[in-house]
């Protein structure tokens, strides 16, 4: 029996089982991760190290477990985002702020980039601005090719469409932006091998994507930043969207990547437990500085 399958069978079964409950489970493996000497505890605690030195030793533990708890979420509450009926899945956003700007920005003929950092449940936040605006988003394929259909029917069952990153994909996007539409990408990802800058992130250098800064600058396009808060005891979600003009305002490309991962951060510090630290942000390294994983 193929790991896919089994993946596909759990997520299934995953999806029909009550948000708490889901969250319960999350939380319980977040707990595993941290009572054990695991590699996403591991990176979770160096990353959280490094991004917040201010605090004490004991707090930045309590960070780490709480984020690790916060992981355990996103992978449980994955089934439920992605294959239940797609309205269903949007009751489970409660509250929602700030998502008139967009359709302000879209009512002046304007395109608009969505940028959805890795916090809290940034499945939820692509289902919605699919169900409400005219999405085109940049992904990038997973490492089981087995997978990708299957993900990209579940993205885009509200009707989003799934781009993969390459240059074709990139050319579809800067055409999707010059008809005065959304395109949305996630801007935290670390790019390939000469495609990316180091910039600061929470005053760490981090080789940082440049795509989204280019196409901010180029035709002056707004930049909106969304983030899905899961709240409290699986009772939902709060959805939130920041418009971000430095980035479009800057005046280099290099400044607009650091108003980008300024952006980020100010994102990740509104609920700091539910970013994905067990990502390795910081893997590249500028000429001469050690590897921190």
């Amino acid at each position: 029996m193929s790991h896919i399958f089994l993946i596909k069978t759990a997520l299934y079964f995953l999806a029909w089982l009550p948000l708490p409950v889901l969250h319960g489970l999350g939380a319980c493996l977040g707990w595993c991760l941290w009572m054990t000497p695991t590699r996403p505890k591991k990176i979770a605690a160096a990353n959280i190290a490094l991004c917040w030195p201010d605090l004490t030793a004991a707090q930045q533990h309590a960070l780490t477990r709480k984020s690790l708890a916060e992981t355990g979420k996103t992978l449980f509450e994955t089934g439920a985002l992605w294959l239940r009926p797609g309205k269903q899945t949007l009751r489970l956003i409660k509250q929602v702020n700030g998502s008139e700007i967009v359709e302000q920005a879209l009512a002046k003929g304007r395109g608009v980039i969505l940028a959805t950092p890795h916090l809290g449940a940034w499945e939820g936040a692509g289902l919605y601005c699919a169900d409400r605006f005219d999405l085109s988003c940049l992904y990038r394929p997973p490492r089981k090719t087995g997978m990708e259909q299957f993900i990209n029917t579940a993205r885009s069952r509200l009707g989003g469409r799934y781009i993969a990153a390459n240059a074709q994909g990139t050319r579809l996007l800067y055409k999707t932006l010059r008809q005065g539409r959304v395109i949305a990408m996630l801007p935290d990802q670390e790019p390939n091998a000469g495609a990316g800058l180091f910039a600061p992130f929470f005053c760490t250098p981090a080789y940082s994507m440049v795509l989204l800064a280019r196409m901010a600058t180029r035709d002056i396009t707004p930049v909106i930043f969304v983030w899905c808060e899961r709240l409290p005891w699986g009772r939902g979600y709060h959805l939130h969207f920041r418009e971000m003009p430095d980035i479009t305002n800057a005046t280099s490309i290099q400044a607009a990547v650091n108003a980008t991962n300024s952006a980020i951060e100010y994102c990740v510090r509104q609920c700091p437990e539910q970013y994905q630290w067990t990502y390795r942000r910081f893997r590249t390294r500028p000429e001469g500085e050690k590897q921190l994983y």
